[in-house]
């Protein structure tokens, strides 16, 4: 791998998470541009929600989509090597499996039971896409056994271009949606779209209500919430930008509201529209699943999120302004009520019990999957 093979796939994995495509189309475009710089045999890109980590869809070259529920059993439940919850927490969250099992890869469980005997893959090197602190996405490359491994340079080159994998994945989920959101029912998503000349040219029903409890009108001007975060948008996607198109404001009525934002791509390459999105702020959709399943405290939960992303109890206790013994404490009564004894069953038991069966649905804005009431980011994968 050489400078003037990486410096085009760099520039072109930047234009084109600023392109305005849906979350899985860019990923098809993320693996093509990879493969010019750092080649492989198979290649994985999958979204992940962003307050849990917990990848939540794939899009794949090279190996089948029948694997699904054993790749999350081994990457949360039987695997223990380089798994995508902790490389998040990395200073460079991108791993060699070869190096970091000493020349032994048959450790990690999904190596030697998953990809050797499906796919005959040998080498895998993998990478958390973090933005602003959040995970958006996990994307890994593989080698045939009979091939060479992966280098340190070319494992330093992905981490260069993981923020940029992250920014195409979130901007994605914004722009797949737009479309199914506007003909969305009456009380459907709040989206609307906006055109080069900053005028609304679509707006759902919904989207008219909350412009309106933002002190705004759809059709004669747009709050200030909203024209902040198209500008930022125009922006990122001219390149003038590094700022994610959110933030998150209060209303008159007093409700607090998340706005998104993403260009929308042009066939003709003129001027893009921005759709944007206005949801409800609030915590992450698995945990209302999990604290009711499980009938956890305001306090369990917030230990229970904690554990899923990863934390450890030092860290957990800081977060928390607990101590450590309390954070124990709090660990005990959880295990007890989900009928675990360790985080890594409790991680695996709301990974497969609560989450694993809607992997690859629709996706919602969010991250996390979409329900009825949300738009679709992306069809089910098979």
């Amino acid at each position: 791998m050489t400078t003037l093979r990486t410096d085009p796939v760099r520039r072109g994995l930047d234009a084109l998470a600023r392109s305005g495509l849906d979350w899985e189309s860019f990923a098809h475009g993320a693996i093509d541009l990879l493969g010019r710089a750092v080649p492989f045999d198979a290649a994985c890109v999958g979204p992940a929600d962003p307050r849990t980590g917990l990848l939540t869809g794939s899009v794949k070259r090279g190996m089948g989509n029948d694997k699904d529920f054993e790749f999350l059993r081994h990457e949360y439940l039987d695997d223990s090597v380089n798994l995508f919850l902790d490389l998040v927490h990395r200073p460079v969250p991108v791993a060699i499996l070869v190096d970091d099992t000493g020349g032994h890869p048959e450790v990690a469980s999904r190596h030697r039971e998953l990809f050797v005997p499906e796919w005959d893959l040998g080498h895998e090197v993998r990478a958390a896409a973090v933005l602003d602190g959040r995970p958006w996405a996990g994307f890994s490359l593989y080698r045939s056994s009979g091939a060479g491994g992966f280098s340190p340079a070319e494992a330093d080159f992905l981490a260069s271009v993981a923020p940029t994998v992250a920014l195409g994945v979130r901007a994605g989920l914004v722009a797949g949606a737009a479309q199914a959101a506007l003909e969305a029912p009456e009380d459907g998503p709040a989206v609307l779209v906006v055109g080069p000349d900053d005028r609304v040219l679509q707006a759902s029903q919904a989207a008219q209500s909350r412009v309106a409890d933002l002190g705004g009108d759809v059709w004669r001007r747009l709050p200030t919430a909203v024209g902040s975060i198209v500008a930022v948008a125009r922006a990122l996607a001219a390149g003038h930008s590094t700022l994610v198109p959110r933030l998150r404001v209060r209303s008159r009525s007093g409700r607090w509201f998340v706005v998104h934002a993403s260009p929308l791509a042009s066939a003709d390459g003129g001027a893009a529209q921005v759709a944007v999105t206005i949801e409800e702020a609030g915590p992450g959709d698995v945990v209302p699943l999990v604290v009711a399943a499980f009938g956890l405290t305001g306090r369990e939960r917030d230990v229970l999120v904690a554990v899923v992303q990863g934390s450890s109890t030092a860290q957990i206790a800081a977060a928390l302004h607990l101590s450590p013994y309390t954070v124990q404490d709090h660990l005990k009564v959880i295990f007890d009520k989900a009928g675990v004894s360790s985080r890594r069953e409790l991680i695996a038991k709301v990974v497969l019990e609560q989450y694993a069966p809607r992997f690859g649905g629709r996706l919602g804005t969010s991250g996390w999957f979409a329900d009825d009431s949300e738009p679709s980011a992306v069809a089910p994968v098979a």
